[in-house]
């Protein structure tokens, strides 16, 4: 038992560091979208929604975009490897950025489900954990040290170019 929650670890790693990297900018992008009358309407909905509505509209953009998953696995059957990849990553965007918001939306009315809480707080409290366990490894850390040369490399191009538009 103690291997198999090893390995569910092993594989989850990815999967928490893209939620970690994305949940907020992801959420914040979706969060302007607020700034149209008819979206800004349907958060107020939805944060006014009871806990077990708040539920289902948390699960929702996981039900909806199953058929697009299912779209992605069949054009790897038919040998369409890039456009599936392809598909199957816009999908976890979107998806990703649904539930970010709606989670931020719903968040206090989910907690409301004492199920609900138990389990998000001990999900909370591994995931965290496993993170930090991660964080620290030197492998993780000499990785990402690239990645904020580049971002660094990047934000001067960017100031460099608006101050050449200008």
């Amino acid at each position: 038992m103690r291997m198999l929650r090893g390995l569910l670890a092993v594989l989850a790693v990815p999967v928490l560091l893209f939620e970690e990297w994305g949940w907020e900018p992801l959420a914040a992008a979706v969060a302007r979208l607020a700034s149209h009358s008819c979206w800004a309407a349907l958060e107020l909905r939805i944060r006014a929604l009871p806990p077990w509505g708040a539920l289902l509209c948390f699960l929702a953009p996981v039900l909806l975009l199953l058929p697009v998953k299912l779209a992605a696995l069949w054009l790897f059957a038919e040998g369409h490897m890039v456009t599936g990849v392809l598909l199957l990553a816009g999908a976890k965007l979107l998806g990703t950025a649904l539930v970010a918001r709606i989670f931020q939306l719903t968040q206090p009315s989910l907690m409301r489900i004492a199920v609900f809480a138990r389990y998000y707080l001990r999900f909370k409290a591994w995931k965290d954990e496993l993170l930090r366990v991660v964080k620290a490894h030197p492998a993780y850390r000499g990785a990402r040290h690239p990645g904020v040369a580049l971002r660094r490399r990047f934000r001067g191009w960017k100031r460099s170019f608006r101050a050449w538009s200008a």
